[in-house]
């Protein structure tokens, strides 16, 4: 079985200019139905047919792969810690699994949310999926048996966001439209800790000991909850927008905000860091009156980030130079999450065009 190669003149995504030589595009197989499980993996018999062009910097089938499949708009998509899955979900009410190598094969559709599908996150142990949706609930999902296992009730409005904790124990927490943050705990029922900051909450992640949460909403600053004090102890002020991105950095310094003000920033959340902690202002993509929750992210190294973009473009950023090192076209809607593979050159990006893409970056 060949797979058909799309030519160097349909390809939707670019290198930088001076490598834009002839790549293609490797449409990928649709989705399966829900709850339909394959074995991991490719087929040993798949032939490979790679194009003439630059030299290769990842093990991705080829320099650019096409996942479709979704029906609806995409709002979230994270590769698992080991980088062989891929979620993705959105309007539709769906979680789909791929793999990244090989044919980028659809592994599954998990079902069982009642509304659109806002976030989504792996536990550290890559085991577990968890997804906030607007129908009020978060969820934990076994990957290795496609099922439900846990269902967190307890908000009174849409969950914009979750965040899973790093080390120590299972925490989770979320963030709603009813103002408050919650914490939970997978080994017992219902939430441990609730915080309310007066505001939708757009955006929520756990500090490198799980023993602070931040969060973002339409107060356009962002707070810093001590689990031990109960209370709010720091609060980031320099968006003038809804902040609707957060993530930590790689080695817990440092925590990076996007906001429908088209700011990206890195802060300084060090206990002893100086008054003014907003060390980075990055700038070049939009937000438009879709008003998406643009989500952010971290290299895994710590030296470039990335986030979603109006304009249709995957924008990445050179943290030390504070300069766009790559603007990738090929989305014809707007990109809402893009996120680096944890162990290769690779980044992801998901849209409301209802597409998923996987290209291979310079290291």
């Amino acid at each position: 079985e060949l797979i058909t190669m799309a030519s160097a003149a349909d390809n939707p995504m670019k290198r930088p200019a001076a490598q834009s030589a002839a790549l293609s595009v490797v449409p990928a197989k649709q989705a399966r139905t829900a709850g339909e499980l394959i074995q991991h993996g490719g087929s040993a018999n798949n032939k490979r047919l790679v194009s003439a062009g630059p030299s290769r910097t990842s093990s991705l089938h080829a320099p650019i792969m096409l996942l479709t499949g979704h029906e609806g708009e995409i709002y979230c998509g994270k590769f698992s810690p080991t980088g062989s899955i891929l979620a993705t979900a959105g309007y539709e009410r769906k979680i789909f699994l791929w793999t990244v190598y090989d044919e980028c094969e659809n592994l599954a559709v998990l079902t069982g949310h009642g509304g659109a599908i806002l976030e989504l996150k792996f536990t550290t142990d890559g085991e577990t999926l968890v997804s906030a949706a607007s129908d009020k609930t978060a969820a934990l999902w076994d990957l290795e048996a496609g099922l439900r296992i846990k269902r967190l009730k307890g908000h009174e409005k849409l969950i914009n966001s979750v965040d899973v904790v790093r080390r120590g124990p299972q925490l989770l927490c979320t963030g709603s439209d009813d103002g408050t943050i919650r914490l939970w705990d997978r080994r017992v029922r219902g939430h441990t800790h609730s915080f309310d900051s007066g505001n939708a909450v757009t955006s929520v992640a756990f500090g490198d000991t799980g023993e602070l949460v931040y969060s973002g909403g339409i107060d356009n600053s962002i707070q810093a909850w001590d689990l031990r004090r109960s209370a709010c102890t720091m609060r980031l002020r320099g968006h003038s927008d809804t902040v609707t991105g957060l993530a930590l950095s790689p080695d817990g310094n440092y925590l990076l905000s996007n906001g429908m003000d088209a700011s990206l920033r890195v802060w300084d959340i060090r206990p002893y860091a100086s008054q003014d902690r907003c060390l980075k202002i990055l700038s070049g993509h939009r937000h438009s009156f879709e008003q998406n929750l643009l989500r952010c992210a971290w290299q895994p190294d710590g030296r470039r980030v990335t986030c979603g973009s109006s304009d249709r473009f995957v924008y990445v950023w050179d943290c030390a130079s504070r300069q766009v090192v790559y603007k990738l076209p090929g989305h014809t809607g707007s990109v809402n999450e893009t996120h680096f593979h944890p162990k290769e050159p690779i980044i992801m990006s998901v849209g409301s065009d209802k597409k998923v893409y996987l290209g291979e970056i310079e290291p």
